[in-house]
């Protein structure tokens, strides 16, 4: 074995360990496992390929970009493995993330030609390695904050398949071209002015695709605010709705009122026989009415409580039996909006499962309940026809291809106030327990 050869390779996959932690960072909410235990696994993962690559290199003399590129294509089913994301969106930052990572590599040809002007890219330092590992770094730290506080944002947003399947694109564009421009001989960047064009060139393509990343931040924030303003619009809508209820109610009332007198003759008519018996009937009746044409109250949030008779109103038309308990704060110490997508989206999802149930079998029960003063317990169980998708770390949509969209957005919402989703079935019935921080 030629040790120069493995020498000469081995800090070259070395870059593969920035990459990796740039992989992670705008998935922190995402990750299976706590952040030591992930870097344990790609440690364990990279540093015996980097040496068995190298090895590869020095006994076969194999090109080291193209070990490079399979082992990339290797650890990507690692780093499935240890998020919890759809496909789009782990090969969206996975790919974004070598498409940057290329900037560095390029760097470093050129820092080598600088160096070694007679060489080439069969024949790259050692220090032109760890040149390019020091700027994958600095990249790495600069990038840090953004991708932890910005990205990560759009990345917890569910149903956004089709523009990450576009970013994956243009990464791609990116990453192509850059593999393409690996230079062959280093007497190139000697020809002209070229050592001092290429870094300029690489610079403004760079500048292109950090300016095509924070368009895309931008493009989802706009998005998102968007979701939101359709919500709200929906809550107003809702809230009309419960407001006509209510001006209806009383009319009736009113009506009810005015024909009391009636009812008062009735009833004295009734006492001076001694009937008794029609006295009580006649009550019975006027209770349930008056019970019947009163619209239900359950909460004190009047968005909210719009939202509950909105869902319930549906839940009666689809001829589904509901069994609700609603406890909430008060005040309430989260968004409504927040809350309303979590409702909203549980509620939905309950009655378009019991609407796949026979008729005669459908029930939706809801409970909300405070325990232990800061915990918000919500618990939801209804019945379905036993049909589930599932893949590892969640079930999938039985409407579409791809992740159940209202469940996802359920475990955000939940997230986001430091709680926990979990998500369960039997063959009739179907089951969402979450847990909210007050």
């Amino acid at each position: 074995m030629d040790m120069d050869k493995f020498l000469l390779a081995l800090p070259q996959f070395l870059i593969l360990l920035p990459g990796a932690a740039s992989c992670y960072l705008p998935t922190k909410n995402q990750m299976k496992y706590s952040p030591a235990k992930t870097a344990a696994f790609c440690m364990a993962a990279i540093l015996p390929n980097s040496v068995v690559a190298a090895l590869l290199c020095a006994l076969f003399s194999m090109n080291v970009n193209t070990i490079l590129l399979l082992s990339l294509v290797l650890f990507f089913f690692l780093y499935r493995r240890t998020v919890d994301l759809e496909l789009s969106c782990s090969l969206a930052v996975y790919v974004g993330v070598c498409a940057v990572e290329t900037f560095p590599v390029q760097l470093g040809y050129v820092f080598d030609a600088w160096l070694h002007p007679s060489s080439g890219a069969e024949n790259f330092s050692p220090e032109a390695a760890l040149f390019r590992l020091g700027v994958s770094a600095l990249m790495l730290i600069a990038f840090a904050y953004p991708a932890v506080h910005y990205f990560q944002r759009v990345i917890d947003i569910p149903g956004f398949s089709k523009i990450w399947y576009f970013t994956v694109t243009l990464s791609s564009i990116f990453l192509i071209l850059n593999v393409l421009a690996i230079p062959q001989s280093y007497s190139i960047f000697h020809t002209g002015r070229m050592l001092w064009i290429f870094p300029i060139f690489e610079s403004g393509m760079f500048a292109m695709l950090v300016a095509v990343y924070i368009l895309f931040y931008q493009g989802s924030v706009i998005l998102l605010k968007h979701a939101e303003l359709q919500e709200r619009t929906r809550l107003f809508d809702m809230q009309s709705h419960q407001y006509r209820a209510l001006q209806e109610h009383m009319r009736q009332t009113a009506r009810l009122r005015h024909d009391f007198r009636h009812s008062v003759r009735l009833l004295a008519s009734l006492a001076k026989k001694g009937d008794v018996d029609s006295i009580q009937a006649y009550l019975t009746e006027y209770e349930t009415n008056l019970m019947e044409r009163a619209p239900a109250n359950y909460c004190a949030n009047a968005a909210l409580n719009a939202l509950f008779g909105y869902y319930c109103e549906m839940a009666v038309s689809a001829k589904i039996r509901t069994d609700w308990h609603i406890e909430l704060p008060e005040p309430l110490p989260f968004s409504e909006i927040d809350m309303a997508v979590l409702f909203g989206n549980l509620m939905e999802n309950a009655i378009a499962g019991c609407q796949t149930a026979p008729e005669e079998t459908r029930y939706f029960c809801l409970t909300t309940e405070i325990c232990h003063e800061n915990t918000l317990y919500i618990v939801s169980t209804n019945s379905f026809d036993g049909k589930v998708r599932k893949r590892k770390g969640g079930y999938r949509s039985t409407k579409h291809n791809g992740n159940g969209i209202g469940l996802s957005a359920i475990a955000v919402a939940a997230e986001k106030y430091g709680g926990l989703t979990k998500v369960s079935n039997s063959d009739t019935e179907f089951f969402v327990d979450v847990t909210l921080k007050m």
